[in-house]
């Protein structure tokens, strides 16, 4: 026997799976047309661990390069982080988006964004370090920065700043003027 999905099942009747929703519109189903079952999901934001930081509102560039100088010290890879803001710039969560390369780390809207969805953020600041130390934005960097500067303005999510880390030193996208300009959600 074929093993199934487990968030799928087969009934034989419409009305077995909601017996108090109403009759599908058109001619009823035959009983032998199986139906399948939408599952019905909740997502959730689960607490892993914290970072201590002494204030809570982020309001310069360097206050991002502080909370994170010591947690990307001695990575190896490139990881790409989104802290997640309320309203007044007041930090309600650090999330990983990806964890890379050497080199590189694939970032992608849809995983940069989920999170600040199911935090109610509305803003958020990316950061990623540079395993060489070096911490000049790539090209790439500005490309991704410009993408999902436009993915958060859709969303109505801004992204207020990109900041790139290195050995004791670290570069600002706001800092150097090189956010695209957002409409104002």
């Amino acid at each position: 026997m074929p093993s199934r999905r487990p968030s799928r099942y087969t009934i034989t009747t419409a009305t077995a799976a909601l017996p108090t929703a109403p009759p599908m519109p058109g001619p009823p189903l035959p009983d032998s047309v199986h139906q399948t079952r939408i599952p019905r999901i909740k997502l959730m934001a689960i607490r892993e661990a914290s970072l201590p930081y002494p204030a809570r509102r982020i309001s310069h560039s360097q206050h991002v390069f502080e909370l994170l100088h010591d947690y990307f010290h001695g990575h190896d890879r490139e990881e790409m982080l989104a802290i997640l803001l309320d309203s007044k710039n007041c930090i309600i969560g650090l999330h990983t988006i990806s964890i890379g390369s050497l080199t590189l780390s694939i970032v992608h809207p849809r995983e940069t964004f989920k999170a600040a969805v199911l935090m109610n953020a509305a803003a958020l600041i990316l950061a990623h370090n540079h395993p060489s130390g070096d911490a000049t934005p790539s090209s790439e960097d500005r490309t991704l920065t410009a993408r999902l500067t436009q993915a958060g303005d859709l969303l109505g999510i801004r992204v207020l700043d990109h900041v790139v880390v290195g050995d004791n030193r670290y570069v600002s996208f706001a800092d150097q003027g090189w956010l695209v300009p957002t409409s104002s959600a």
